[in-house]
């Protein structure tokens, strides 16, 4: 192959429009092969029902027939990305790779394995910020070090942004520059283990009408008052950037959630010690009781405890939960039944179409005390009462719970009072110096 092309390596950015890496990509002044890989790395770990699949095939679908308005489509592997990009180095004369930065620990690793490989080969490897506004080292105290604090570093965050704005990438807008070079066909969703799925997947476009009422009734699980774009923004179908401008316009109770994200994602970047263990070390000493049979209900949504049961049902069913029934039963897990937070995080990371690994890992830590800017280890949710507090005509607990109020609805499996004094035992048995 003669001609001389660049590549776009798609990853947590499923989309054509203010997409950052795309944007220098088509800028560069060569063709570009759009790339997708289906890391089987990652893949071989999920169900074969796994509903984030069904929606990365569906989404990547959409865009290669945008594509193929512009040029050969989307070029779409099941393979390891070694292997993939070996394959092309042998296929294309490639001058030069670009992607968006992605941040966990086993994509840093991969990311350091392509570039030195493409190194070799003398392969340009560009990568840029997009999933984030502000990078693991741009918002910093003035020495230097990372904020742990949500406070602080949330008004550095607005200090930053105010001072820079917020930059725009109109890839949509140079699309001609695809390369039209035939791409080989799609690998089907059965040749990767995995099956198709009826599902609804909330819609991507940030709503500036729900949102200017979201201060005021998000804690409500019953009513459609959210954003629902946790996954879109997982998955880049929505840029953040847009997600920031409209959230200026409309919410700064909503801007600050997006702030709360970028927040545990430097987190995690600055003490990666926080994807296995506590941020607070201490609290690893912690001895938890770690009841299978215990853990079993809550996952169930079998407690005895509505609310915490109604969001445990609602998770296993559409893969979304309620951001305030989260806290709930975050709290219940590592509080009322002293099961280790990361049974819990494991769990989620397993059945939320968001999972994002730096906020599941942080939000779950932060229910634990354990994490940075946490909950003190004596706030313990008293289930019964958030359900009076934020659904108490039981809109929400019996959409879920069909069988509420009948005998077969079980009794609670613990005494609120009793496991809230044995967690605190526990906990200061611990933290003891």
């Amino acid at each position: 192959m003669n001609q001389t092309i660049n590549i776009f390596w798609f990853r947590r950015d499923l989309r054509l429009n203010d997409n950052r890496g795309l944007w220098h990509a088509l800028s560069s002044g060569l063709p570009v092969i759009p790339l997708f890989i289906f890391d089987k790395n990652i893949l071989k770990s999920l169900p074969g029902d796994d509903k984030r699949v069904n929606f990365i095939y569906k989404t990547l679908s959409s865009m290669n027939r945008k594509l193929l308005q512009n040029g050969g489509g989307l070029h779409i592997y099941f393979d390891t990305p070694p292997e993939v990009f070996e394959n092309l180095l042998q296929k294309y004369r490639v001058n030069a790779v670009f992607t968006n930065h992605d941040d966990e620990p086993y994509t840093l690793e991969r990311d350091t394995k392509i570039r030195e490989m493409l190194s070799t080969a003398g392969v340009a490897f560009h990568t840029f910020g997009d999933h984030l506004l502000f990078e693991r080292n741009d918002v910093l105290k003035p020495d230097g070090s990372p904020y742990v604090v949500f406070t602080p570093y949330s008004r550095k965050w607005l200090e930053l942004k105010a001072l820079k704005g917020i930059p725009g990438y109109p890839s949509e807008t140079v699309t001609e520059n695809f390369s039209d070079l035939p791409a080989p066909s799609f690998p089907a969703l059965e040749e990767m283990g995995f099956r198709w799925l009826d599902f609804d997947y909330p819609p991507e476009e940030p709503d500036i009408l729900k949102l200017r009422n979201y201060a005021g009734v998000r804690n409500f699980p019953a009513l459609d008052a959210t954003s629902r774009l946790g996954l879109h923004l997982r998955f880049g179908t929505v840029s953040t950037r847009e997600c920031i401008r409209t959230a200026e316009v409309a919410s700064s109770t909503w801007l600050n959630e997006l702030i709360w994200r970028e927040f545990f994602a430097q987190i995690m970047s600055h003490f990666p010690h926080v994807v296995n263990g506590a941020f607070r070390k201490e609290y690893d000493r912690i001895e938890w009781l770690n009841r299978e049979e215990d853990f079993v209900r809550w996952c169930e949504g079998t407690t005895g405890f509505p609310l915490v049961d109604a969001g445990m049902r609602e998770l296993k069913q559409t893969g979304f939960m309620h951001n305030r029934v989260r806290m709930v039963t975050a709290s219940f897990l590592t509080k009322h039944l002293l099961i280790d937070w990361r049974w819990g995080e494991a769990w989620f990371a397993e059945n939320l179409l968001d999972f994002e690994l730096a906020s599941n890992n942080g939000n779950w830590q932060w229910a634990a005390g354990s994490g940075c800017d946490a909950a003190p280890y004596f706030r313990i949710f008293n289930p019964m009462e958030q359900a009076r507090k934020f659904d108490k005509d039981e809109v929400y607990i019996r959409k879920w719970i069909p069988e509420f109020g009948t005998p077969a609805y079980p009794g609670p499996m613990v005494n609120h009072s009793e496991a809230r004094e044995r967690c605190l035992k526990t906990y200061t048995r611990a933290l003891k110096p």
